[in-house]
């Protein structure tokens, strides 16, 4: 049999079974591309090569800024951060219908634009918003629908730990995919708000808006000021060549740190939790990482990836159908697998068909994050929804039926980015971070 056709059938039918088995997915990932590599190189030289990628693919300079993004992440979530962000959100949107809802919305955004992780906004916005919204009358599955359509836009506004991983696989800037970043996540949040804002019209109970004085809207805006610099201070030095992505991320562990003990909400006997929660997370990505990296040697090898790319290409030439197919793929894929694995699967196979049809790495970088975001929030087995169901306290299935007009507004925004490269490539070619041929 051909090597790439016998890989192929090994990687899925081995990652396949072993996830309806509940593997967890890095070992399902691991076990199968060791057994796929066995088939074409025999025993001794696979569990060689297997082990040399998975520590080569973990021995990266650029992915160093993961664990500290993950630690800066759990400390904003410990320490008083996450309030503020929402206090601040209430004031900027409390005038309009619906304003606990679009609050979380803005929230979520800010939330994720310095943490850049979905489930941990979820479950710090959720936490905050949702017993003030059922006070005030709202549909609890309504709220969790809210909470958990808009925690992903933090996978796409800087600092993103999905941007980095992308960035990994497809040589790319870091700063670009940073800078690209932020109209998709932008225009997510935007599409929830909407929603939100025809949602509350419909009902006279959540017409009622929040009015806060002025003077009292400027203190909550003040206080949340220490939290909102540190997307300038990461950003900001990251695009005057301060220093690197990998340094931003150590930078933001310190800054968050010191914010955390000036706000009051972190002790010296918190820290020992803390780094054990992020050294957890860390340990599951950076596995992940590794077992990925021999799996993306196995296809490179056996040219895995041209055969996909050719048996793609026979079926249409047309560059929106391929397009609109890889999405569809990525869009399934990422109802049960999460988002990094997916993109270091994914990206060495469709990455290259995008590439011939002359789409811009930084811009499918967009699209991939944004496809892998609303998977996550897609049913059945979207992450961010069981959070946000589960922070909400609510079953699943009435969040769902919530869910729908979210679902529906965000894949057409998701057209938009994959068909409008603006949207994605402006910004970053404006600050001279992609060249604008």
């Amino acid at each position: 049999m051909d090597p790439a056709l016998l890989a192929g059938l090994v990687l899925l039918v081995g990652i396949s079974g072993l996830i309806l088995l509940s593997v967890p997915i890095a070992v399902a990932i691991g076990l199968s591309c060791t057994v796929a590599a066995i088939a074409v190189l025999g025993a001794d030289h696979a569990v060689l090569v297997a082990s040399q990628q998975i520590v080569s693919g973990t021995s990266s300079f650029t992915m160093l800024a993961i664990p500290f993004f993950v630690l800066a992440g759990v400390l904003m979530n410990n320490g008083g951060i996450a309030a503020r962000l929402v206090d601040a959100a209430k004031v900027l949107v409390g005038r309009m219908p619906g304003s606990l809802a679009q609050t979380n919305v803005v929230a979520n955004a800010l939330f994720g634009s310095v943490s850049g992780a979905a489930v941990a906004s979820a479950a710090a916005v959720g936490s905050t918003m949702g017993p003030r919204q059922q006070e005030d009358g709202y549909d609890p599955a309504f709220s969790a629908a809210v909470n958990a359509a808009s925690a992903p836009a933090g996978m796409l506004l800087p600092p993103s730990n999905t941007f980095i991983v992308y960035s990994l696989v497809s040589s790319s800037s870091v700063a670009a995919l940073f800078v690209a970043g932020y109209g998709p996540g932008l225009l997510w949040a935007l599409a929830c708000m909407v929603v939100v804002f025809l949602y509350s019209r419909k009902r006279s109970e959540l017409r009622r808006t929040e009015r806060v004085h002025f003077r009292q809207a400027l203190l909550v805006l003040w206080r949340a000021v220490p939290s909102l610099l540190l997307i300038i201070v990461v950003i900001g030095g990251i695009l005057g060549g301060l220093f690197t992505p990998t340094e931003s991320a150590a930078i933001a562990v310190l800054y968050c740190l010191v914010l955390g003990f000036a706000y009051r909400n972190l002790t010296v006997s918190d820290l020992p939790g803390i780094l054990l929660s992020a050294t957890r997370t860390t340990a599951i990505v950076m596995l992940l990482v590794g077992v990925s990296a021999a799996l993306s040697w196995v296809m490179s090898f056996t040219g895995l990836p041209d055969v996909i790319s050719s048996g793609l290409l026979g079926i249409t030439d047309n560059a929106a159908v391929v397009l609109l197919l890889m999405m569809l793929v990525l869009l399934v894929v990422g109802t049960f697998m999460d988002p990094t694995p997916a993109i270091l699967i994914f990206t060495p196979i469709f990455l290259p068909i995008a590439e011939e049809f002359g789409i811009d790495p930084v811009h499918f970088g967009t699209m991939i994050v944004f496809n892998l975001g609303l998977g996550t929030i897609t049913p059945p087995v979207g992450n961010v929804l069981f959070i946000a169901s589960r922070v909400g306290g609510q079953a699943i299935e009435p969040v769902i039926r919530r869910l729908v007009p979210f679902l529906a507004a965000l894949a057409a925004v998701l057209l938009l980015v994959v068909f409008l490269p603006e949207l994605s490539l402006w910004l970053p070619t404006r600050l001279g971070l992609l060249s604008g041929d």
